[in-house]
């Protein structure tokens, strides 16, 4: 009986000392110069489903959910972020070559054909950037006409 306890306890002092490691946030009140939106024709409708869907990880700023102050999840979630913005970050596309906004464009089109984004464990917590086959669709639309808009200035 005494070990099991011992164990609890150190799981739980563990757990506790944890909680004191908290990870860098990924926020920024300034306006980003390299913005897509400034870099490219972004109609409105795919605009808000980006930064509903999209932003919070492949961009500079992150809105936090109340459960990312909990370790070990605040670490996985900065983990995401971290990936998210080295695979696309929406406020630096601006800063993009050219064949390297067709490479984001071809990717993004991709992600919604295939259905790998949003990110399934994203969306479970967040519904309101499960995405519907409209919107799917305006994304996959969007980003075929840019990507080929882009191809004839390569």
């Amino acid at each position: 009986m005494r070990l099991p306890r011992k164990i609890l306890s150190g799981l739980l002092i563990a757990f506790v000392l944890i909680q004191f490691i908290q990870p860098v946030r990924n926020l920024s009140n300034e306006i980003p110069s390299g913005d897509i939106t400034k870099a490219i024709n972004v109609p409105d409708k795919v605009e808000e489903v980006l930064k509903t869907a999209c932003y919070d990880c492949h961009s500079n700023n992150t809105y936090y959910p109340w459960y990312s102050g909990i370790q070990p999840f605040g670490w996985l979630l900065a983990k995401h972020i971290r990936d998210g913005k080295a695979e696309l970050n929406f406020d630096e596309f601006g800063a993009y070559s050219l064949r390297r906004r067709i490479s984001k464009m071809n990717g993004i089109k991709n992600s919604m054909e295939d259905e790998t984004m949003p990110l399934r464990s994203y969306t479970f917590l967040h519904s309101n950037a499960r995405l519907s086959t409209n919107e799917k669709a305006l994304i996959i639309d969007w980003a075929t006409r840019t990507e080929d808009s882009l191809r004839l200035l390569n």
